[in-house]
């Protein structure tokens, strides 16, 4: 879900850019003096960012925070998670109590700007739909005219849905909550006839929150762009490139056929300068970021490449199974792509 910026929230955004000047240049130190990342990540979206029984968390933004862990620390376990809610996570980050949020946040101009980010590689293309249940009848989203839709309030998917009844001459009656959990809640009980979000977070919704997900379908219209990804705060351009690189290093790697379970015999057999660079076998890349040399070795190591991460959250060996469409490498028709590491 995407929080939209309001003038209410301006004056309390101008204390969170005023702190952020004054740590400006210091997250890469405080991070290594402390010897953990502080992550903030969703309060439980299965896929991205959820607890397991026994307290541990998986999902395909915690994969980002370990690998920048890992890339640090030698130790992709060295991770404090916070959970945030939707209202909380941009002020969390502006205010320096985490030093990146992966919380499948949606990139945008004013959070960029105005709300003092730097995004980012998208760690995942996406876009907002709609899903109801079977038995509604309903097979595309120009039949929702006069439904009851479930949506969090606060959020550009509310402002998107409005939109788009709008655009198309519909009438909607929302049903605006706040919490994500309770949102989830009211569909589930029937409370309203659809629920809107990221199409994402809906086949999560239907593979952990519902008792029978057959019984519900995500209609084909996809209504907006959501490009998601991480962010660190402005103002630490070492951060911002070492958290950036960690990133790029995992497609790298996938392009590069180099995986968990192949890096070692690859570092060893390699004749390759590009991967003999990624992998720190030549010498530069990691004196560059401030980093050991064999850091992007060791992400991919701990952590795999950015195909090895899609694959078990939310590809085929998830509940979720979500095609890579966009997110597929770009030598395969998708868009992630990774600039040159030399």
């Amino acid at each position: 879900m995407k929080t939209f910026y309001t003038a209410a929230a301006a004056a309390a955004l101008t204390v969170g850019l005023g702190a952020t000047a004054a740590q400006a240049g210091q997250t890469f130190d405080s991070v290594k003096e402390r010897g953990q990342v502080v992550c903030g990540v969703h309060t439980g979206l299965a896929g991205f960012a959820a607890p397991d029984e026994q307290g541990n968390w998986s999902g395909l933004d915690i994969d980002v925070c370990r690998a920048v862990a890992a890339a640090v620390f030698g130790d992709s376990e060295k991770v404090k998670y916070v959970p945030l809610s939707a209202q909380q996570r941009l002020t969390a980050l502006q205010a320096g109590e985490v030093d990146v949020l992966a919380r499948n946040t949606t990139h945008t101009l004013t959070r960029d700007t105005a709300n003092g980010l730097n995004f980012l590689p998208v760690n995942y293309y996406d876009g907002q739909g709609f899903m109801v249940r079977k038995d509604l009848g309903v097979d595309s989203a120009t039949q929702l005219d006069g439904a009851t839709v479930c949506v969090q309030t606060g959020t550009t998917t509310e402002l998107n849905m409005a939109d788009y009844f709008r655009a198309n001459n519909m009438q909607v009656s929302p049903l605006t909550i706040e919490a994500f959990e309770e949102v989830n809640a009211a569909y589930a009980s029937g409370r309203c006839d659809a629920i809107t979000s990221d199409a994402s977070q809906l086949a999560a919704i239907r593979a952990n929150d519902l008792p029978n997900p057959d019984d519900h379908v995500i209609l084909p219209e996809i209504i907006s762009k959501e490009p998601l990804a991480p962010a660190v705060r402005h103002g630490d351009d070492q951060w911002f490139d070492v958290v950036k690189w960690v990133m790029h290093a995992m497609v790298d790697a996938e392009e590069m056929g180099i995986t968990s379970e192949n890096v070692d015999q690859v570092k060893s057999e390699t004749d390759n300068p590009n991967v003999k660079r990624l992998l720190g076998a030549t010498p530069g890349l990691g004196e560059a970021l401030g980093l050991p040399e064999e850091w992007a070795y060791t992400v991919i190591k701990q952590v795999g490449n950015y195909g090895e991460s899609y694959v078990r959250n939310v590809g085929v060996e998830s509940p979720l199974k979500l095609e890579r469409g966009l997110n597929a490498l770009w030598t395969e028709g998708g868009l992630q792509y990774a600039p040159p590491a030399r």
